[in-house]
């Protein structure tokens, strides 16, 4: 039957439901954990495999009918956008409550933190030191990524089998190494710290705030490596590439998160004692 419309009618799926219940196990897993039950570092470790695959097999069927059935039209392409916009807005107004919790304390420092900012017996990081280097890194990844998708967007042809090619392939690899050497680095960091999640209100919002942002570098490392292997084997060309385009504005967002990080979170806690 011919369709006579643009729009994309999602067919029958049996993976948000699968997701979304595995998902469920994998927080109840993490909650035992924490509590201390044996039994639910095992839950956990389950349930993330099996939620990894469950998600593999329902971004491929999401890559099928975009790169090969042809379903993503140019309006389910513009819905497609939208939904990443508002899924980048409301991850900004995520970050927002620590920012928020982070100048309620600093600005008005209670008498229960001694009055000061940072707390009384809080060493902190060097801003000129690892949270410079990783600035640093971050940025260059961006000017990579954006790199990648200029080389990407100037090949001529609608498959990408031209010499720009070798050039986003590298960009992106680039990119990619500089995100798993950010990483190593804040391990380094966590590592190396004077002080815990539990010393005072500082150590949580310090590493509520730097870990979820690298909990987010990770998430898009993996993101642009699966552009990698799409951008390998052909799934990307001049007029498609929401995937591509979709894991830039992630790392642009994981970019500007790291900024205000770095501003307010070490600078501005250095320049304070």
């Amino acid at each position: 039957m011919k369709r006579s419309h643009l729009f994309h009618i999602i067919n029958s799926s049996p993976w948000p439901f699968f997701v979304s219940i595995t998902l469920f196990n994998v927080l109840t897993g993490v909650i035992l954990w924490v509590n201390k039950y044996i039994i639910g570092g095992n839950i956990f470790i389950i349930s993330f495999i099996i939620l990894t695959l469950f998600v593999q097999f329902w971004f491929t069927d999401i890559v099928r009918e975009g790169s090969f059935e042809g379903k993503h039209t140019i309006p389910v392409q513009k819905g497609l956008k939208l939904g990443m916009i508002l899924f980048i807005v409301s991850e900004v107004m995520f970050f927002f409550g620590f920012f928020w919790a982070y100048f309620h304390f600093s600005l008005s420092p209670s008498i229960e933190i001694g009055c000061l900012w940072p707390p009384y017996g809080i060493q902190v990081f060097n801003y000129l030191h690892i949270p410079l280097y990783n600035t640093f890194i971050l940025l260059v990844s961006g000017v990579c990524v954006t790199w990648c998708h200029h080389n990407l967007i100037s090949v001529k042809k609608d498959v990408v089998d031209e010499y720009l090619v070798e050039d986003t392939i590298i960009a992106l690899v680039l990119t990619i190494l500089l995100a798993v050497h950010f990483t190593g680095y804040q391990i380094l960091e966590y590592v190396e710290a004077s002080f815990s999640i539990s010393d005072s209100v500082y150590g949580s919002i310090f590493f509520m705030a730097t870990g979820f942002h690298g909990f987010h570098v990770l998430i898009g490392t993996m993101f642009l490596f699966v552009c990698l292997i799409r951008l390998w084997k052909g799934h990307f060309s001049i007029k498609h590439h929401l995937g591509l385009e979709f894991a830039i504005w992630y790392w642009h967002f994981v970019d500007v998160v790291w900024l205000f990080l770095y501003v307010c979170v070490y600078w501005w806690a250095s320049t304070s004692l």
